[in-house]
């Protein structure tokens, strides 16, 4: 399905192995957990096997080998969220059967990201291997917020170009263009 709801739509069933992209700030853990507990399968969550303590990150094969060790685990289905395309793409997409593309406009992933942050500098949650937001991240130009910008069009050229490549056409290709067609995409799951 092409637009607010999908890419290409493959024969309708329930997806066993699901994996969730989109630009910083689009919601992909958040959606990743609420598919993986509607499917009753393991959430898989990329950043949390790519980041080291101090913002350090995992060099490729460790992300590799930690990522082959979570799947390997879940042998029944999986939901795994995440950007790192060229780092875990043979692990992932080969394995997959359904896309999920959060394809928001920018000025949409800018406000969830900044309110994100701030809420995450301000109670000072631990992300992964007890990294935490700090709010001078935010202006810095290693900042999510930079990220964001600079890689939102290039996401979503990759991820479109993605969608319509042969290779993936056996795939479930679902693309969500707002936060309504998502509610509708996880109610049509629940459904099910």
């Amino acid at each position: 399905m092409e637009g607010d709801h999908g890419g290409q739509c493959r024969a309708p069933g329930r997806p066993r192995r699901v994996v969730v992209v989109g630009t910083s700030g689009s919601g992909k853990t958040t959606l990743g957990r609420r598919l993986a507990t509607i499917l009753e399968v393991p959430h898989i969550e990329l950043d949390a096997l790519h980041w080291e303590p101090d913002w350090t990150e995992a060099a490729d094969g460790v992300l590799a080998a930690r990522l082959a060790d979570a799947l390997t685990a879940a042998p029944d289905g999986w939901v795994v969220d995440g950007n790192y395309l060229t780092k875990t793409e043979s692990l992932t997409w080969a394995a997959t059967d359904t896309v999920v593309f959060l394809d928001f406009p920018l000025p949409v992933v800018l406000g969830r990201l900044t309110r994100r942050s701030v809420r995450r500098a301000r109670t000072q949650e631990e992300l992964w291997s007890g990294n935490r937001e700090r709010l001078a991240m935010l202006v810095s130009r290693d900042s999510l917020l930079w990220w964001a910008v600079k890689t939102h069009g290039r996401n979503r050229r990759r991820y479109s170009a993605r969608m319509h490549d042969a290779a993936w056409t056996h795939l479930e290709i679902v693309r969500l263009r707002s936060l309504p067609a998502v509610d509708r995409y996880v109610a049509s799951l629940t459904r099910d």
